[in-house]
């Protein structure tokens, strides 16, 4: 299946807001939020790369989370208390969500905190509702390239959101017990990714080959000596060789781009 590219002015994401005032998801920038260390954020580009591909998803209010082994409470800020954690609506959203949906829908409205039946597991919902174009999907994972935090750990999970209107949320597991773990809305809580769905298709996945040491051919040899021999072998070497190429490259295709005529979205092209 080819992969169109889109018009600019067709987003392949959106995200619908139901909380207010909560921070809005931002693109993931090159500096993984700034904690990159200055040599990778120089010369690695897999590094920048990876920690721009997506947006960066963040709580909507900074809350606690306490677990004793068995069963999990919560808390925040403003609260009287500890609240033990079944299926927690997010501070006054349920009668604001009534007061503004259609009358079949009152009632509905996505808890914020949900302990799942598995010890220590809790799903935690964004605030927000995303839908993408169509054939594309979402990775939903912690923060590229961002110190994980030793009192937890998310899953990562695709979601097909062109087909799946739903709320956007992710799963987290708990891994210190009698210790309260805060989470913090200035802080990403985990980061989306578009995939397109023929990228994680079981065919193309299937399709792959392992090339013994003999099976390498004269081009091979050569393409690893490009890549290794003269950067390795010379003293005086360049940091950042790779970085270089690739931003030269994009540079080049961007100028490209620019000459050419958008594209119709593949939504319009139909």
């Amino acid at each position: 299946m080819t992969i169109q590219w889109r018009n600019p002015s067709s987003p392949v994401v959106s995200f619908y807001t139901l909380i207010p005032n909560g921070r809005p998801p931002e693109r993931a920038d090159r500096s993984a939020g700034g904690i990159l260390p200055t040599r990778a954020f120089r010369y690695c580009e897999a590094v920048t790369t990876a920690s721009a591909f997506g947006w960066h998803v963040f709580a909507p209010i900074a809350f606690s989370l306490l677990w004793d082994g068995s069963e999990i409470a919560w808390t925040y800020q403003g609260a009287d208390g500890w609240y033990a954690l079944q299926a927690a609506q997010f501070p006054g959203f349920a009668d604001r969500f009534d007061q503004s949906v259609p009358d079949d829908l009152k009632g509905f409205s996505p808890p914020f905190l949900t302990a799942l039946p598995e010890p220590g597991l809790v799903q935690i919902w964004s605030g927000f509702v995303v839908r993408t174009a169509p054939d594309w999907s979402l990775l939903i994972r912690p923060a590229a390239n961002v110190p994980r935090r030793q009192s937890y750990e998310m899953f990562e999970g695709i979601v097909e959101t062109d087909r799946w209107f739903g709320p956007l949320f992710i799963n987290l597991r708990i891994t210190r017990s009698h210790v309260p773990i805060e989470i913090d809305p200035e802080f990403p809580l985990f980061q989306v990714q578009p995939v397109h769905r023929s990228a994680y298709d079981t065919k193309l996945l299937d399709n792959y080959r392992v090339v013994p040491e003999g099976g390498w051919t004269a081009d091979d040899w050569e393409s690893y000596r490009r890549t290794v021999k003269d950067p390795n072998v010379m003293a005086h070497r360049k940091p950042g060789l790779h970085a270089t190429g690739v931003r030269k490259r994009r540079k080049q295709e961007l100028a490209e781009d620019v000459r050419k005529p958008a594209p119709l979205c593949p939504v319009h092209a139909r």
